[in-house]
């Protein structure tokens, strides 16, 4: 065994972090005996107290094995942990196979206590592998920065004891994977084939020399399965055992353990593993809002986990709040750690799927993106042209073979929180970004406009998928909006909560649709007295009537104004206005009114009306609230 894998193994063992490792390996290399200590830092590119205190971490975990440390100070300490791991590697070289010396070239995993969340990944991870009788082929899918490779590592480290003939790591995008395989053979069981053969058949002398035990081959980021996968298995034999890291789906011939994100509690496991300070006991609550900000995803977990350790005073809220402004595009999430192991940020990480895909699926995406933070209903069966329902569902798949799409149910799809800011990003990156939300708001009014003011049961039940995107509208897009279009959104969602008797939900959006009117329109404007009239209806249903009343006034001055004394819709305000007055016992004053708006129905819409008979009935109530029951009959 080569030093540097001793120190790797050494490491391991000792279950040291990956910035722990760093500082580690880098003193004992054997070229870096006579390097003062900032020299080593300098190397590593951090600060000589940095470097100090993670030395003084390793240190503290290798005296559990070695009691003479615990008494060594300065330099002294790195000279006797050098004595003690030399001694040891040097009693090694003539020793048996045992487990800790499985022939491996498993990359460095983070320690076994800070990888949380995964046990039941794990352990069914291993049942599928052992449970086949031919050659397994487990594939670990998901999206990017799930992170696949990092339990794929802690699969191999944890049941190494399992594979007495090696485990094989390759990388599906390094160099050409029957190399790998050949190098790994001559440098662990010394199997060199004549150089004249041709790889297949050194691989096949390979395959039948190999260490004897069962063996696991780990593929990893496997992005095309016949070139990088398929013509370099093992032969069958149940001993071998093959396991792949893919951001594929593949069909159900291959068995599959899909990763998702971690669960809530877990992501907060392993930010509190990344950020050693009382903060996150300060601003728990902050930090939950983080996690669910970054959808729970390791890799951005991992990436703000470190960012937060290096920014001591920086407040979880502040943090939050950048985030939410700058999204992908902030430092915290953009670029990796120089001591992860994983290369990426997340929209890098993210890019490489991107990639992949054809132009109608990227389009898919971004179309996407403009939906809420929510269940999508995207029935493509609706699309009556054939040729274009193919396209769409040819996107559909692909964008869910990538695991950048989720499939709810039929017809319902849903993003993760990360891709969709993605998409975002990708979609304003394009010259057509306006032109399609444009498009995509003008379908979102049309789903608006249906909203009855009294929706009826069956009209909540439809509705109710739409509601949240018509707020992502109204609260993010409303720029987007025609000016005849404008008000739509806002008045759909006030008339779906408000019809169910949900004042409180409502009234925020018919609040909105006042401001924004104005600030397109000034004051002067018919959507303004729309919107005013609107408000006014909401405050009567609550018994706030002294706000109803004003607003009702309002919106009749601005009719009239805008519009002349006869149009229909200074009847509807007066009729609005004296239903007001009827319901506070103001009969004197909501009789002329009630007179008013007749009359003028009469006068615009003619004698035979839906309107006209509905204000003869209004009229009526009145008359009869009164005990005028002779003049109320005949209007009945």
């Amino acid at each position: 065994m080569q030093w540097a894998d001793f120190l790797a193994n050494e490491a391991a063992t000792n279950s040291l972090s990956p910035e722990q490792t760093a500082a580690f390996v880098e003193c004992l290399k054997t070229e870096n005996s006579v390097k003062s200590q900032t020299e080593v830092a300098t190397e590593l590119k951090i600060g000589l107290l940095a470097f100090k205190k993670r030395m003084t971490e390793v240190y503290d975990k290798f005296a559990q094995s070695y009691s003479e440390l615990a008494t060594s100070k300065g330099r002294g300490k790195l000279e006797k942990l050098r004595a003690c791991l030399t001694a040891k590697y040097n009693g090694r070289q003539d020793a048996q196979l045992t487990i800790k010396e499985i022939h491996q070239n498993i990359p460095p995993a983070v320690p076994f206590e800070k990888f949380v969340g995964r046990e039941a990944e794990l352990e069914k991870l291993h049942q599928q592998l052992q449970t086949s009788r031919q050659v397994a082929i487990v594939a670990v899918a998901g999206m990017g920065g799930v992170g696949k490779t990092e339990l794929a590592t802690q699969y191999a480290k944890q049941h190494l004891q399992n594979y007495q003939g090696g485990v094989c790591w390759l990388s599906a995008q390094g160099i050409n994977v029957g190399i790998q395989i050949l190098r790994f053979a001559e440098l662990k069981f010394k199997l060199i084939a004549p150089d004249d053969w041709e790889l297949a058949d050194s691989l096949r002398y390979c395959w039948q020399n190999w260490q004897q035990g069962e063996a696991l081959l780990v593929f990893d980021d496997v992005t095309d399965y016949k070139k990088q996968v398929q013509p370099y298995l093992p032969p069958e034999s149940p001993r071998f055992k093959v396991l792949l890291t893919t951001r594929l789906g593949f069909d159900r011939t291959l068995p599959q353990l899909p990763l998702g994100v971690l669960k809530p509690l877990a992501a907060m496991k392993l930010l509190k593993s990344l950020v050693d300070r009382e903060q996150l006991k300060g601003e728990a609550w902050v930090a939950r809002e983080i996690c669910k900000f970054l959808g729970y995803l390791p890799l951005a977990l991992e990436l703000v986990g470190r960012y937060l350790d290096t920014m001591p005073d920086l407040s979880l809220e502040k943090l939050l709040k950048r985030l939410e402004k700058k999204r992908l595009e902030h430092e915290a999430v953009a670029k990796a750690n120089s001591l992860m192991r994983y290369e990426y940020g997340v929209a890098e990480a993210f890019a490489l799927s991107w990639e992949q895909l054809d132009e109608n699926a990227q389009g898919l995406g971004c179309w996407l993106s403009l939906f809420a933070l929510a269940d999508i209903p995207f029935a493509v069966e609706r699309i009556e042209d054939d040729e274009k329902q193919e396209l769409k569902e040819k996107a559909i798949a692909d964008l869910r073979k990538l695991h950048l799409l989720q499939r709810q149910s039929k017809g319902i799809y849903r993003l993760h929180p990360l891709i969709r800011q993605f998409f975002q990003m990708k979609l304003d990156e394009s010259s057509e970004a306006d032109e399609i939300k444009t498009i995509f708001v003008a379908q979102a009014v049309e789903v608006a406009r249906r909203i009855p003011q009294q929706p009826s049961r069956e009209d909540i039940l439809n509705f109710t998928p739409y509601i949240p995107h018509l707020a992502e509208v109204a609260t993010h897009l409303s720029q987007y909006l025609s000016d005849e279009d404008l008000i739509w959104p806002f008045t759909g969602l006030g008339c779906f909560y408000e019809g169910q008797g949900l004042y409180q939900q409502a009234e925020p959006w018919l609040q909105q649709c006042e401001k924004v009117t104005r600030n397109r329109f000034g004051s002067e404007h018919p959507d303004v007295a729309a919107s005013l009239n609107n408000l006014a209806l909401l405050y009567r249903s609550t018994g706030r009537y002294s706000e109803a009343e004003s607003l009702f006034q309002e919106a009749l001055s601005l009719y009239k104004r805008l519009l002349g004394e006869e149009h229909p819709r200074v009847a509807s305000s007066l009729n609005n206005l004296a239903l007001l007055y009827r319901s506070t016992g103001r009969y004197s004053e909501a009789e002329p009114l009630y007179q008013e708006a007749l009359s003028l129905y009469k006068r615009l819409l003619g004698e035979e009306h839906p309107r006209v008979a509905s204000s003869l009935n209004n009229l009526a109530l009145l008359y009869r609230s009164t005990g005028r029951y002779s003049e109320a009959e005949p209007l009945y």
